[in-house]
């Protein structure tokens, strides 16, 4: 007869600090996406089928829906445009204005800042965003 116990191992995985590493680290990636980019001006490009990356240094003006203009983020008035468009590209070959428009400016705002563009007889270029299909 045998009177031992069947004694059997188990192999167990204590799990219960997990909850709280994985707590920290969407707590502390939230908080870093944040803070990648936080001079950022929210708009609705336009869309385009095609696109193009640009990889010169380039300034960027942005017009947001309630025309505010921004040269690089910096605030700037539609009157001072040129001067610091002028600043901003003086030591610069080939200066290229990428141009960050809201959808919803009219027109007639863009041909504005395209006409400035020429006389001072920088490239320009319309930033868009990419279709989604």
């Amino acid at each position: 007869m045998n009177l031992r116990k069947k004694t059997r191992l188990s192999a167990e995985i204590n799990t219960s600090s997990m909850n709280d590493i994985m707590f920290f680290l969407l707590l502390f990636f939230l908080i870093t996406s944040t803070l990648v980019s936080p001079n950022v001006i929210k708009l609705l490009l336009p869309n385009s089928s095609s696109g193009k990356a640009v990889s010169k240094q380039t300034i960027t003006l942005t017009v947001s829906k309630n025309l505010d203009y921004f040269i690089n983020t910096h605030p700037v008035t539609f009157e001072d445009i040129q001067p610091e468009l002028e600043k901003a590209a003086g030591g610069k070959q080939e200066p290229t204005v990428i141009l960050k428009v809201d959808k919803e400016v009219p027109v007639q705002n863009l041909v504005n800042l395209l006409d400035i563009g020429n006389k001072l007889k920088v490239k320009m270029i319309l930033a868009t965003q990419i279709e989604k299909k």
